[in-house]
């Protein structure tokens, strides 16, 4: 069977008619809103010479054409995935982005009331094109281009940020910091990072008395953010009061202890979730002042980490499950205007009309949570399966299961 037949098949069995959603479907999609960490996804449109010059994208795998694929792999017109493999071992990618690495979390209890909520990461090695555990960091946000990453050490609040050569495994600079950092995220040209600064670490968990479960420790410790330049290292840090103080007239509103801030795709402001805000989101110029939400932006929806398209023409929009028993929206970031597609949750856009999102395969009613990566396309009810299946967390969803979790970036 060669490759274009094993993509026909594959879509022809996402194709079929698929049994509805299991009844704790709705409560499944108000806890993932809730739980929903800002985990800012990569996904941007060609590289430019400027981000070259930071991270110059990694080359493509060959074509393979003369190689023997293993079976379950596809590959065809910039689709790479492994339809057997859940967490992946080999790399997945589509269009313009790829899987580059992904982390497994994992809770670690301290008391009977205290937890932490550790990750172990897997980076793309992009010599052999296999994910390789890299236990010594505690967060990694990967650079477009996918030669470089910022890490974290283990203990959080970090003093210092590294910048990772994903090609040797080696940190070639540090960055040392006087607020202790918990959260980065790249610039979409690649040539800034964001670094979320917090008091305490944000991943600290309690078991309020009475609940079986972890919830993260409130209120939260974030404290502002740097901007760095990453080809020279230099940057400034903005203090951002919590919501409810004085400067704070975007309106008072809870956030969760875990809640970083990252770069408008266009670079002019600074913005983070706030989900019991006024518009559930906040902007700030890059020194720190509070900004109106921008026009390209209003559609913008914290907690779909897919976030807006390449062109910025889309955004990507909340869980739908009308035309489908899993679908989600994308809003036209212009007018608002709502159009169903395929996917559970959506993670990264591949292109302008495509995107990597979470759905459940066939059968898949039992357990809201059995998920695995597919690809779907704006105005096709098809989808290709890019891993395999998560295994199922629905007796424990508190992410402390150690389901694997992925990062995507432009490559």
């Amino acid at each position: 069977m060669n490759v274009e037949e094993l993509l026909r098949d594959a879509l022809r069995e996402q194709a079929a008619e698929q049994p509805p959603a299991g009844p704790g479907f709705a409560d499944w999609v108000l806890a993932v809103r809730r739980r929903r960490r800002n985990r800012r996804l990569a996904s941007v449109a060609a590289a430019t010479a400027a981000v070259v010059a930071v991270a110059v994208a990694v080359p493509l795998l060959d074509s393979g054409k003369d190689d023997v694929r293993p079976s379950g792999v596809v590959e065809q017109k910039g689709v790479k995935a492994h339809p057997s493999q859940s967490p992946p071992r080999d790399l997945i990618a589509a269009g313009n982005t790829a899987l580059a690495a992904y982390y497994v979390p994992n809770m670690v209890k301290r008391s009977a009331t205290e937890a932490v909520d550790e990750r172990t990461y897997w980076l793309l090695d992009p010599k052999t094109g296999k994910y390789v555990k890299a236990p010594q960091w505690s967060i990694v946000a990967v650079a477009p281009g996918m030669k470089t990453a910022a890490v974290l050490e283990k203990t959080l609040p970090a003093s210092r940020i590294g910048l990772l050569d994903l090609a040797t495994g080696k940190v070639e600079r540090w960055i040392t910091v006087d607020h202790g950092v918990a959260g980065l995220d790249f610039s979409h040209d690649g040539r800034k990072l964001v670094a979320t600064t917090y008091g305490e670490n944000p991943d600290q968990a309690v078991k309020p008395k009475g609940s079986d479960g972890w919830m993260g420790k409130e209120p939260s410790s974030r404290t502002g953010f740097y901007v760095f330049d990453v080809a020279s290292g230099k940057g400034s840090w903005s203090e951002v009061k919590l919501a409810g103080d004085a400067s704070d007239p975007m309106g008072a509103g809870f956030i969760n202890s875990r809640q970083d801030f990252a770069l408008t795709r266009d670079g002019r402001y600074i913005w983070a979730g706030n989900p019991m805000g006024n518009i559930g989101k906040q902007f700030w110029d890059l020194a720190g002042a509070a900004a109106a939400v921008p026009d390209n932006e209003k559609y913008l929806d914290w907690s779909v980490e897919a976030l807006d398209s390449p062109s910025g023409e889309l955004v990507a929009g909340a869980f739908a499950g009308k035309k489908w028993h899993t679908s989600s929206y994308v809003v036209d970031s212009a007018t608002g205007a709502k159009t169903e597609i395929r996917g559970q949750q959506l993670l990264a856009w591949a292109d302008d009309r495509t995107l990597v999102a979470w759905d459940i395969g066939k059968g898949a009613n039992e357990s809201e949570y059995h998920q695995r990566l597919v690809l779907v396309t704006i105005g096709s009810d098809k989808e290709v399966p890019l891993s395999g299946f998560r295994k199922d967390s629905g007796t424990n969803p508190d992410n402390s299961s150690g389901r694997w979790e992925p990062v995507f970036a432009e490559r």
